[in-house]
């Protein structure tokens, strides 16, 4: 199988969602993903992304950073700000660690690291080392929704 990668530097900008989502769901059509998990894999992006854009460092108009893999039968994506990270302990981070138990079914906010944990199959949230920020990075397998991913080179 071949594979396909691509990283973009986005602005920090709410316009910045709809590009990123919009070239994964170009690369998983060309890979012939089947467009139910290329939909739920977009969704998850779109909440990284969007977490991304609102919680990066607020003085700093910056950018993020979003990856996507397509190795396989797997798909991974991450998606690093340069934001307070997620708290451990008492660091005092604006953005606690999610947890499915502490969101409300009718919460305004927090639902979005919850819902990327629901559509992948495997999620980590870990802060950048040295640097600062925080890093989402999920992973799905690929159930092609007819022959085989990313033809054979």
């Amino acid at each position: 199988m071949s594979s396909l990668w691509w990283s973009l530097r986005l602005r920090r900008e709410a316009s910045s969602v709809p590009l990123a989502r919009k070239l994964l769901l170009e690369s998983m059509e060309s890979a012939r993903v089947d467009p139910e998990i290329a939909y739920e894999l977009s969704l998850a992006l779109s909440e990284a992304c969007a977490n991304a854009v609102e919680h990066g460092e607020a003085d700093d108009p910056g950018a993020y950073r979003v990856s996507a893999y397509l190795d396989g039968d797997r798909c991974r994506i991450e998606v690093a700000d340069s934001g307070p990270g997620f708290a451990r302990g008492a660091r005092g981070c604006s953005r606690a660690e999610p947890s499915r138990s502490q969101v409300a079914w009718d919460a305004e906010h927090g639902r979005g690291l919850f819902l990327i944990e629901s559509l992948a199959d495997h999620v980590r949230f870990r802060n950048r080392p040295g640097s600062g920020g925080a890093v989402v990075s999920f992973d799905k397998v690929l159930r092609p929704g007819g022959g085989t991913l990313l033809p054979a080179s």
